[in-house]
Protein backbone atom coordinates (compact mmCIF):
# COMPACT_ATOMS: atom_id res chain seq x y z
CA UNK A 1 0.00 0.00 0.00
CA UNK A 2 1.23 3.43 -1.14
CA UNK A 3 0.19 6.69 0.53
CA UNK A 4 1.41 9.68 2.32
CA UNK A 5 3.67 8.84 5.45
CA UNK A 6 2.39 8.46 8.48
CA UNK A 7 1.82 11.21 10.92
CA UNK A 8 2.67 10.69 14.92
CA UNK A 9 0.20 8.39 17.10
CA UNK A 10 -1.84 11.25 18.13
CA UNK A 11 -2.60 12.65 14.75
CA UNK A 12 -1.79 9.38 12.59
CA UNK A 13 -4.75 7.58 10.75
CA UNK A 14 -6.47 4.83 12.81
CA UNK A 15 -8.39 1.87 11.18
CA UNK A 16 -10.71 -0.36 12.51
CA UNK A 17 -10.91 -3.64 11.30
CA UNK A 18 -13.99 -6.68 11.75
CA UNK A 19 -13.39 -10.02 10.97
CA UNK A 20 -9.39 -9.43 11.49
CA UNK A 21 -8.26 -12.45 13.11
CA UNK A 22 -7.85 -14.37 10.23
CA UNK A 23 -8.16 -14.31 6.40
CA UNK A 24 -9.05 -10.89 4.22
CA UNK A 25 -9.59 -8.90 7.49
CA UNK A 26 -6.20 -10.05 8.99
CA UNK A 27 -4.17 -9.46 5.58
CA UNK A 28 -6.12 -6.05 5.23
CA UNK A 29 -5.15 -5.26 8.74
CA UNK A 30 -1.34 -6.51 8.18
CA UNK A 31 -1.50 -3.80 4.60
CA UNK A 32 -2.81 -0.82 6.80
CA UNK A 33 -0.50 -1.87 9.82
CA UNK A 34 2.71 -2.10 7.32
CA UNK A 35 1.74 1.60 5.67
CA UNK A 36 1.73 3.24 9.55
CA UNK A 37 -1.51 3.16 10.54
CA UNK A 38 -2.78 1.81 14.02
CA UNK A 39 -5.42 -0.99 13.49
CA UNK A 40 -8.43 -1.87 15.87
CA UNK A 41 -8.44 -5.37 15.61
CA UNK A 42 -11.87 -6.95 16.47
CA UNK A 43 -13.54 -10.71 15.83
CA UNK A 44 -14.90 -13.26 18.09
CA UNK A 45 -12.00 -14.94 19.23
CA UNK A 46 -9.20 -13.15 21.60
CA UNK A 47 -6.90 -15.40 21.45
CA UNK A 48 -6.74 -15.31 17.49
CA UNK A 49 -6.89 -11.50 17.98
CA UNK A 50 -4.15 -11.59 20.44
CA UNK A 51 -2.31 -13.42 18.05
CA UNK A 52 -2.75 -11.31 14.89
CA UNK A 53 -1.95 -7.93 17.02
CA UNK A 54 1.81 -9.71 17.23
CA UNK A 55 2.29 -10.56 14.28
CA UNK A 56 1.44 -7.17 12.77
CA UNK A 57 4.60 -4.67 12.04
CA UNK A 58 2.87 -1.81 13.63
CA UNK A 59 0.68 -0.49 16.74
CA UNK A 60 -3.01 -2.11 17.31
CA UNK A 61 -5.84 -2.52 19.79
CA UNK A 62 -7.45 -5.56 19.99
CA UNK A 63 -11.47 -5.45 20.97
CA UNK A 64 -13.18 -8.89 21.26
CA UNK A 65 -16.35 -9.05 19.78
CA UNK A 66 -18.87 -10.33 17.56
CA UNK A 67 -21.21 -8.20 15.24
CA UNK A 68 -23.68 -10.19 15.41
CA UNK A 69 -24.94 -8.83 18.99
CA UNK A 70 -27.02 -6.21 18.80
CA UNK A 71 -25.17 -3.06 19.82
CA UNK A 72 -21.38 -4.27 18.95
CA UNK A 73 -20.89 -1.62 15.98
CA UNK A 74 -21.59 1.39 18.70
CA UNK A 75 -19.59 -0.34 21.24
CA UNK A 76 -17.01 -1.12 18.84
CA UNK A 77 -16.72 2.51 17.23
CA UNK A 78 -17.04 3.95 20.76
CA UNK A 79 -14.23 2.33 22.25
CA UNK A 80 -12.24 3.13 19.05
CA UNK A 81 -12.82 6.76 19.68
CA UNK A 82 -12.69 6.98 23.16
CA UNK A 83 -8.70 5.48 23.22
CA UNK A 84 -7.40 7.00 19.75
CA UNK A 85 -9.37 10.24 19.25
CA UNK A 86 -10.27 9.39 15.70
CA UNK A 87 -11.63 6.85 12.62
CA UNK A 88 -10.29 7.34 9.48
CA UNK A 89 -10.92 3.74 7.91
CA UNK A 90 -13.41 1.31 8.84
CA UNK A 91 -13.13 -2.37 7.19
CA UNK A 92 -16.26 -4.07 7.59
CA UNK A 93 -15.24 -7.67 6.88
CA UNK A 94 -16.69 -10.09 9.40
CA UNK A 95 -19.24 -12.50 8.25
CA UNK A 96 -19.65 -16.27 7.67
CA UNK A 97 -20.74 -18.56 5.18
CA UNK A 98 -23.37 -20.86 4.51
CA UNK A 99 -24.02 -23.28 1.21
CA UNK A 100 -26.37 -25.68 -0.11
CA UNK A 101 -29.94 -26.15 -0.79
CA UNK A 102 -31.75 -23.58 1.22
CA UNK A 103 -34.29 -26.19 2.34
CA UNK A 104 -31.98 -28.14 3.76
CA UNK A 105 -30.43 -25.12 5.97
CA UNK A 106 -30.87 -25.12 9.44
CA UNK A 107 -32.69 -21.82 10.06
CA UNK A 108 -30.61 -20.77 13.26
CA UNK A 109 -27.57 -20.41 10.54
CA UNK A 110 -29.59 -18.59 8.18
CA UNK A 111 -30.45 -16.44 11.13
CA UNK A 112 -26.79 -15.88 12.26
CA UNK A 113 -25.47 -15.43 8.70
CA UNK A 114 -27.87 -12.49 8.32
CA UNK A 115 -27.14 -11.26 11.86
CA UNK A 116 -23.34 -11.00 10.87
CA UNK A 117 -23.25 -10.42 6.74
CA UNK A 118 -25.87 -7.54 6.90
CA UNK A 119 -27.37 -6.61 10.56
CA UNK A 120 -23.35 -6.52 12.00
CA UNK A 121 -22.11 -4.50 8.79
CA UNK A 122 -25.31 -2.36 8.87
CA UNK A 123 -24.26 -1.26 12.72
CA UNK A 124 -20.82 -1.03 12.51
CA UNK A 125 -21.05 1.33 9.34
CA UNK A 126 -24.04 3.38 10.62
CA UNK A 127 -22.10 3.98 14.27
CA UNK A 128 -19.02 5.29 12.30
CA UNK A 129 -20.49 7.47 10.03
CA UNK A 130 -21.07 10.33 12.51
CA UNK A 131 -17.30 10.64 13.35
CA UNK A 132 -16.37 10.57 9.91
CA UNK A 133 -18.95 12.95 8.67
CA UNK A 134 -18.25 15.82 11.51
CA UNK A 135 -14.83 15.90 10.34
CA UNK A 136 -15.34 15.97 6.48
CA UNK A 137 -13.01 12.69 5.60
CA UNK A 138 -13.07 8.92 6.11
CA UNK A 139 -13.43 5.64 3.95
CA UNK A 140 -15.83 2.73 4.56
CA UNK A 141 -14.82 -0.25 3.00
CA UNK A 142 -17.37 -3.54 2.56
CA UNK A 143 -16.58 -6.79 2.14
CA UNK A 144 -18.93 -7.94 -0.42
CA UNK A 145 -18.63 -10.59 -2.70
CA UNK A 146 -19.13 -11.92 -6.78
CA UNK A 147 -22.41 -13.34 -5.48
CA UNK A 148 -23.60 -10.39 -4.77
CA UNK A 149 -23.48 -9.14 -8.31
CA UNK A 150 -25.10 -12.14 -9.26
CA UNK A 151 -27.00 -15.56 -7.87
CA UNK A 152 -25.20 -17.73 -7.08
CA UNK A 153 -26.88 -21.25 -7.19
CA UNK A 154 -24.69 -23.13 -4.53
CA UNK A 155 -24.96 -20.81 -1.70
CA UNK A 156 -28.47 -19.04 -2.44
CA UNK A 157 -28.58 -17.60 1.24
CA UNK A 158 -25.23 -15.89 1.14
CA UNK A 159 -25.64 -14.76 -1.84
CA UNK A 160 -28.66 -12.75 -0.72
CA UNK A 161 -26.75 -11.33 2.19
CA UNK A 162 -24.25 -10.10 -0.37
CA UNK A 163 -26.65 -8.59 -2.40
CA UNK A 164 -28.20 -6.50 0.68
CA UNK A 165 -24.97 -5.50 1.01
CA UNK A 166 -24.53 -3.70 -2.73
CA UNK A 167 -27.87 -2.20 -2.28
CA UNK A 168 -26.45 -1.01 0.82
CA UNK A 169 -23.68 0.15 -0.19
CA UNK A 170 -24.91 2.23 -3.44
CA UNK A 171 -27.57 4.07 -0.87
CA UNK A 172 -25.41 5.19 1.40
CA UNK A 173 -22.91 6.19 -1.06
CA UNK A 174 -25.55 8.67 -2.20
CA UNK A 175 -26.48 9.62 0.84
CA UNK A 176 -22.81 10.54 1.92
CA UNK A 177 -22.37 13.43 -1.40
CA UNK A 178 -20.84 16.42 -0.10
CA UNK A 179 -19.73 15.13 3.65
CA UNK A 180 -15.95 14.11 2.27
CA UNK A 181 -16.98 10.41 2.99
CA UNK A 182 -16.49 7.55 0.84
CA UNK A 183 -18.16 3.85 0.99
CA UNK A 184 -16.68 1.20 -1.10
CA UNK A 185 -17.65 -2.60 -1.80
CA UNK A 186 -14.66 -5.15 -2.62
CA UNK A 187 -16.17 -8.57 -4.19
CA UNK A 188 -13.96 -11.46 -4.52
CA UNK A 189 -14.56 -14.62 -6.02
CA UNK A 190 -13.25 -17.71 -4.57
CA UNK A 191 -10.41 -16.58 -2.02
CA UNK A 192 -8.67 -19.86 -0.32
CA UNK A 193 -9.19 -19.28 3.51
CA UNK A 194 -10.82 -20.45 6.37
CA UNK A 195 -14.52 -19.43 5.25
CA UNK A 196 -13.28 -22.27 2.20
CA UNK A 197 -12.28 -24.53 5.14
CA UNK A 198 -8.67 -24.09 3.12
CA UNK A 199 -6.41 -23.59 5.58
CA UNK A 200 -3.03 -25.54 3.93
CA UNK A 201 -0.53 -23.72 2.22
CA UNK A 202 -0.26 -26.50 -0.29
CA UNK A 203 -3.89 -25.87 -0.93
CA UNK A 204 -3.61 -22.42 -1.30
CA UNK A 205 -0.55 -22.60 -3.66
CA UNK A 206 -2.16 -24.99 -5.96
CA UNK A 207 -5.49 -23.47 -6.40
CA UNK A 208 -3.35 -19.87 -6.45
CA UNK A 209 -1.17 -21.69 -9.79
CA UNK A 210 -4.09 -23.20 -11.43
CA UNK A 211 -5.91 -19.86 -11.47
CA UNK A 212 -8.87 -21.11 -9.25
CA UNK A 213 -8.25 -19.45 -5.90
CA UNK A 214 -6.66 -16.13 -4.69
CA UNK A 215 -4.74 -15.36 -1.21
CA UNK A 216 -6.44 -12.91 1.26
CA UNK A 217 -3.65 -10.50 0.74
CA UNK A 218 -4.71 -10.67 -3.56
CA UNK A 219 -8.15 -9.15 -1.80
CA UNK A 220 -5.82 -6.93 0.64
CA UNK A 221 -4.34 -5.31 -2.59
CA UNK A 222 -7.19 -4.51 -4.19
CA UNK A 223 -8.61 -2.96 -0.82
CA UNK A 224 -5.62 -0.80 -0.78
CA UNK A 225 -5.75 0.50 -4.18
CA UNK A 226 -9.08 1.26 -3.43
CA UNK A 227 -8.01 3.39 -0.09
CA UNK A 228 -5.56 5.20 -1.63
CA UNK A 229 -7.11 6.59 -4.82
CA UNK A 230 -7.29 10.95 -4.87
CA UNK A 231 -9.92 12.01 -2.90
CA UNK A 232 -12.15 13.24 -5.58
CA UNK A 233 -11.73 9.03 -6.44
CA UNK A 234 -14.24 6.72 -5.41
CA UNK A 235 -14.01 3.21 -6.57
CA UNK A 236 -17.48 2.05 -5.72
CA UNK A 237 -17.35 -1.58 -6.83
CA UNK A 238 -14.28 -3.66 -7.72
CA UNK A 239 -14.90 -7.55 -8.45
CA UNK A 240 -11.85 -9.83 -8.35
CA UNK A 241 -12.15 -13.34 -9.38
CA UNK A 242 -9.32 -15.70 -9.99
CA UNK A 243 -8.47 -15.89 -13.75
CA UNK A 244 -10.07 -19.41 -14.23
CA UNK A 245 -13.23 -19.13 -11.57
CA UNK A 246 -16.16 -20.67 -14.65
CA UNK A 247 -18.50 -18.10 -13.10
Amino acid sequence: MTSAAPETREGGRVALVTGASSGIGLAVARALSEDGVHVVLTARSADRLAAAARALPGTSTVLPADVSAAGTGTRLVDATLAELGRLDVLVANAGVYVQGDVWENDPAEIAQLINTNVTGVMGVVSAALPAMIERGCGDVMVTSSVSGHQAIPWEPVYSASKHALQSFVHGVRQQLIGTGVRIMSVAPGVVLNDLWAVADEDQVSDGVAAGTGMRSEDVADAVCFMLTRPRHVTVRDLVLLPTNQPI
